[in-house]
């Protein structure tokens, strides 16, 4: 038998058998090492641990600390719930059941069998008992044929469905103990990995989305190797529910959705509106002083505008539908960054006026199918905090790595302490066809990307097959105070735009060259970004994002024309007061306060007009004793200023 070459993460090279499996790796390296290995990355792609390697190969092992070994933890135990449910049942149909970012689900038909989320425990159990045969995930390619007479035989529409859109070559199957699926992987190697299970909710579902499609019982659940870990997790979540930004955000009336106006379409009311006012002062504060010019462009364009920048072709399915004018065919604008190329190629450039760049809080307009929209996390209407840096080669590390900076410098304001940069990169078999075909120039930035992320000291996990179609990305992911995990905004680079726009500049030689392109956006959008926040500190936003800082309380209604006088004073200091004067107690008025999380309450009754002080309370803290309202504004103004000069 021939032998290979196997390259470790470390540069590692090491000959073994061929068809030697991931796992035989792991054990011959370590065998506590592979009583942790859920699956490999082999030459970029995430396989099966046992699966028979029979080239040279990349090969990195993934464990629970690797996301694509969560992934495969996940995908696996989708496959395990829907071993339980058929067994306990029978004659249930299946359709998809992917992982997602925390855990899993699948979609169900249970035709006319009842079912309700009362069944989820016992579904749980048969679980466990079903992990604890250690049952292997066996993978078999199938002919379509072949595939196409099981799913006949046990009658389901679902899988024929799918497998319509597959051709031989591209079709496997998945047995685990007595249940097969249509699965393309990849899968742990047993089910013995499985230690915890909590199946979380029950949604309905369209098939595929299409609402002219049966509804589908969709059944959430998470999986954890360690039943430590699971509880951990459900504690998480209870704490997430008292943050959920749908729930604050209507509390504290900074937003609604109206089914008139349509779903992901968030109207924002006066007070998120001034949280949005916010962003956008410290954003172009921060890149006025990075020397950005701020541009403006139209919500729609002609088709044309989007075929060329690839859009079109590569993410026509997140756009709204096409509407003809005047004998041409517009679309609302789904990215700013094909407007912002024809600002640049507005007037001619040099190498002497480069960097440019261009900054817009832009709207953009994309389908979300309707299940997949939640609150303000996933809308059809988002207003972006969007560049475009166009450079030099040379210039180019300067400059990502003044955006990370950037970054860096927002986590500071917010109180992120936890995040990492996902280094996205392309996969080489789908040049063509998911990203554009040029494996040189993905060569060159990926590499560009790289040693700027390595020279920063930036931590970051490289993900392969995840970048924009036309250039490697960064995604930030951040954490909230109570870990929840948040894509916070991209950093992208683009090569092959300025050469589809032939964006030029003349150079040291008097000869055009294209320039590197930079998409970017620290702050995501706004509203992505303000559900974050309102996680993140759970509505008790910091003195100078609070749309109301100070709650001024009369201990009764003969004190309210003082405090009305003390409401001017503080709005001549430009600290955002209101004042309470409802013929309330001020029990009731504190409690009413506390509850709308403003950050500090002035107390104010005779001896407060007498001595010219006011009562101090904070948010959540309680008394902070008194003082004249001239000290009271001074404190306001430098505790602000202590945050904005970050």
């Amino acid at each position: 038998m021939s032998l290979i070459k196997i390259t470790l993460p470390d540069g590692t090279v090491k000959e073994y058998d061929q068809g030697i499996s991931s796992m035989d790796v792991a054990k011959s390296i370590s065998e506590g090492l592979a009583r942790n290995v859920l699956s490999a990355r082999v030459n970029g792609q995430v396989w099966d641990a046992n699966r028979s390697i029979t080239e040279d190969a990349d090969l990195s092992l993934l464990t629970w600390n690797d996301e694509e070994g969560k992934s495969t933890m996940w995908h696996s135990s989708a496959h395990l719930m829907a071993e339980a449910i058929e067994a306990l049942f029978p004659g249930v149909k299946f359709a998809i059941g992917p992982p997602i970012e925390n855990g899993f689900y699948y979609d169900v038909d249970f035709g006319e069998m009842e079912f309700s989320e009362s069944d989820l425990p016992k579904i749980e159990k048969k679980m466990i008992e079903l992990a604890r045969q250690k049952n292997e995930y066996v993978r078999k390619e199938v002919s379509k044929a072949d595939a196409v007479k099981y799913f006949e035989e046990s009658k389901d529409p679902y899988k024929l469905e799918l497998i319509q859109d597959l051709a031989d070559g591209e079709i496997t199957f998945y047995t685990q103990g007595g249940f097969t699926d249509l699965c393309r992987g990849p899968h742990i190697p047993n089910t013995g990995f499985i230690k915890a299970v909590k199946l979380l909710s029950v949604a309905g579902a369209y098939w595929r989305g299409d609402e002219n499609n049966p509804m589908l019982t969709r059944i959430y659940g998470i999986t954890f190797p360690k039943q430590g870990e699971l509880d951990a997790y459900l504690e998480m979540l209870e704490e997430a529910k008292k943050r959920d930004h749908r729930k604050i955000g209507k509390e504290l009336e900074l937003f609604t959705f109206d089914d008139e106006v349509g779903p992901g379409l968030p109207l924002w009311l006066p007070k998120g509106a001034f949280m949005i006012e916010q962003l956008e002062a410290l954003a172009k504060t921060t890149e006025k002083a990075a020397g950005y010019d701020r541009v403006k462009t139209p919500h729609i364009a002609k088709e044309n505008l989007y075929i060329t920048s690839g859009h079109l072709p590569y993410y026509k399915d997140s756009m709204f539908p096409p509407m003809e004018m005047d004998g041409s065919t517009y679309y609302l604008k789904s990215m700013n960054c094909p407007h912002h190329h024809k600002i640049f190629d507005a007037l001619p450039k040099s190498y002497k006026d480069l960097p440019v760049r261009f900054a817009e809080y832009g709207t953009c307009y994309r389908y979300e199918k309707s299940g997949e929209l939640f609150g303000l996390m996933r809308v059809r209407a988002l207003q972006m905090n969007d560049a475009h840096i166009y450079c030099t080669k040379e210039q180019f590390a300067d400059e990502f790595r003044a955006v990370n900076d950037m970054y860096l410098k927002y986590f500071k304001i917010f109180g992120i302490d936890k995040y990492i940069m996902r280094f996205s990169t392309h996969s080489p078999e789908k040049l063509g066809k998911k990203y554009v075909d040029n494996p040189k120039l993905w060569k060159e930035t990926e590499d560009m990307v790289r040693d700027v992320l390595i020279e920063s000291g930036i931590p970051y996990k490289e993900v392969p097959d995840e970048a924009a179609f036309y250039g490697p990305k960064i995604d930030v992911q951040i954490y909230s105070v109570i870990g929840r995990e948040f894509t916070l905004a991209t950093n992208q680079v683009d090569f092959a735009q300025p050469l589809s726009f032939n964006l030029t500049f003349t150079n040291q030689n008097n000869e055009n060259e294209h320039p590197i392109v930079i998409h970017r956006a620290p702050l995501g959008t706004h509203e992505r970004f303000i559900g974050f926040l309102i996680e993140h500190y759970a509505g008790k936003f910091p003195l100078w994002l609070a749309p109301v800082q100070v709650k001024i309380l009369p201990i009764s209604d003969k004190f309210n024309e003082g405090a009305k006088n003390i409401l001017q004073s503080l709005e001549n200091y430009d600290i955002r007061a209101s004042l309470d004067d409802r013929g309330e107690k001020i029990g009731r008025k504190i409690r009413d306060a506390e509850l709308s999380k403003v950050p500090y309450m002035l107390i104010i009754g005779e001896k407060e007009l007498e001595s010219g002080e006011v009562s101090i309370r904070k948010q959540g803290e309680g008394d902070q004793g008194s003082m004249k309202i001239e000290e009271f504004a001074e404190f306001i103004q430098q505790d602000v200023n202590r945050i904005m000069s970050v």
